[in-house]
């Protein structure tokens, strides 16, 4: 190839031809273009964590902020805790005048029929004692319904959940520790209970 005068030849300068339009250039075909030198290492723009050391400390205003944020929290869960303890008991309360209302109510009837007895009270003696009896049944089925059952029952064995002993009778005919008799009846069993049976039981030999 002829060399024109005035061109340099590119054998000997080490040049080569200008790059043509589309070509990839030496830097991206693989290899990353070298970074500055700086001496200092990476940098970056990250700014340090929390926990890292040297940074800023809280101040004195942060952490009076906090302890008054914290007590303000203490004082307004004491002042929740005290208004439910108050709500409870005023729940309560209404619970229990509601039963005293339920139960009273129950027992209305009752009442009803002894006032009938009393009106009549100058009629058949017969009648009258018939009338206290059928009013008298009718409080024992009411205590029932409560959840207190009557226990008069003789000639059971003695048993200490139910009955208490008022007296001890010698009785050839029964065995030791049957109820002979109840001289007053109870009410009720277990953790439901209002009284035991005051009875008389047959002594043992």
């Amino acid at each position: 190839m002829p060399i024109h005068p005035g061109e340099p030849d590119p054998a000997v300068s080490g040049q080569s031809d200008p790059p043509s339009e589309g070509s990839v250039p030496p830097s991206s075909r693989g290899f990353p273009p070298p970074s500055p030198p700086t001496g200092r290492g990476p940098t970056t723009d990250e700014e340090p964590g929390p926990g890292a050391t040297g940074g800023p400390a809280p101040s004195e205003d942060e952490y009076t902020a906090e302890l008054q944020e914290l007590q303000d929290r203490w004082r307004r869960a004491l002042a929740d805790l005290d208004n439910l303890r108050k709500r409870h008991a005023r729940e309560l309360a209404r619970e229990r005048a509601a039963e005293r209302s339920r139960t009273a109510a129950v027992f209305l009837p009752v009442l009803d029929n002894l006032d009938l007895a009393l009106a009549h009270a100058g009629a058949d003696a017969g009648a009258i004692t018939e009338g206290v009896r059928a009013v008298r049944d009718q409080a024992v089925n009411v205590l029932e319904l409560l959840g207190y059952p009557r226990h008069a029952e003789t000639g059971v064995a003695f048993d200490p959940a139910r009955h208490e002993v008022v007296g001890v009778v010698q009785d050839h005919d029964a065995p030791p520790g049957t109820v002979l008799e109840v001289l007053r009846p109870g009410y009720g069993d277990g953790d439901r209970q209002l009284r035991p049976a005051a009875v008389t039981v047959a002594k043992r030999e």
